[in-house]
């Protein structure tokens, strides 16, 4: 599923304010520690034949490299690349997204521009393509709002795209990224307990398989994984995953994360898949 992909190195990566439950510790991130990760991911991506490019990183932006969140990154027929810029929910990292934007925009990419007023959308982190690229699952709740994902899936229409509104209920998944992560076009990791009830019945309609991760699973960014070239990258592997990646003929990759986790995030989070 992953074959190009953009990173943004963790030059300036830290934990300076709270913006999800994992950040309460305010741990002290190791910066050297966070870099080795960061190239392991680079790496492993590499290994399963991706070819990875980067974004430089901005001083004072300390969440940058979260690459996931800035922009919604789509292909169509009718005009090609396109990505639909993030309004984020805070201010140190809406100011991410101006870079992202012209780094795009540099390399030929239509930018589509929602009108969502005072709405949320954060990009990746809530906006998920099957990975047959037929629709897009866009999480709400916490940082995307209802209304900000209703107005990219009125704007998603005039392309014939769908969207499906998916409210999401468990603090620790914020994000849609860390609870629906696709396997393939017929199978996907969930956390049921991160949805609201209708929500998690309709997401139900669009798999021939779901696989279940526990809470802890969950927690620990097991759906938060990248899928590629018959690997599955993940920060933690539990028997129960393991069991369910060899069902879906997926090899586990495991990459340390945890300076990253302090922050709330974990390899897919990291990345932005490019068409």
């Amino acid at each position: 599923m992953a074959k190009h992909v953009l990173l943004c190195p963790p030059e300036y990566f830290d934990v300076i304010d709270q913006k999800n439950p994992y950040m309460a510790g305010r741990l002290p991130v190791d910066r050297e520690k966070a870099q080795r990760q960061w190239q392991a991911l680079r790496t492993a991506l590499e290994e399963a034949g991706c070819e990875v490019e980067t974004i430089a990183p901005v001083p004072d932006l300390e969440d940058m490299v979260f690459a996931a969140n800035q922009v919604f990154v789509g292909f169509h027929e009718g005009i090609g690349k396109f990505i639909v810029p993030s309004r984020m929910v805070h201010d140190s990292r809406r100011r991410e997204v101006p870079f992202y934007v012209d780094w795009y925009r540099q390399r030929g990419f239509k930018i589509i521009e929602v009108e969502i007023g005072n709405e949320h959308l954060e990009g990746h982190g809530d906006l998920i393509w099957h990975p047959d690229w037929s629709r897009i699952y866009a999480g709400y709740g916490f940082r995307s709002t209802q209304s900000g994902v209703e107005k990219f899936r009125d704007a998603m229409s005039k392309l014939g795209i769908p969207v499906i509104p998916l409210h999401l209920v468990d603090r620790y998944c914020y994000h849609l990224d860390t609870c629906l992560c696709p396997l393939n076009d017929e199978a996907a990791l969930i956390y049921p307990g991160a949805y609201a009830a209708e929500s998690l019945a309709t997401l139900r309609e669009y798999w021939n398989r779901i696989y279940e991760l526990t809470a802890d699973e969950a927690h620990r960014f097991m759906g938060n994984g990248i899928v590629a070239n018959g690997r599955y990258l993940t920060p933690h592997l539990t028997p129960h995953l393991a069991a369910i990646l060899s069902q879906e003929g997926l090899a586990p990759v495991v990459i340390d994360t945890s300076e990253f986790e302090k922050s709330g995030g974990s390899l897919f989070c990291m990345k932005a898949s490019l068409p």
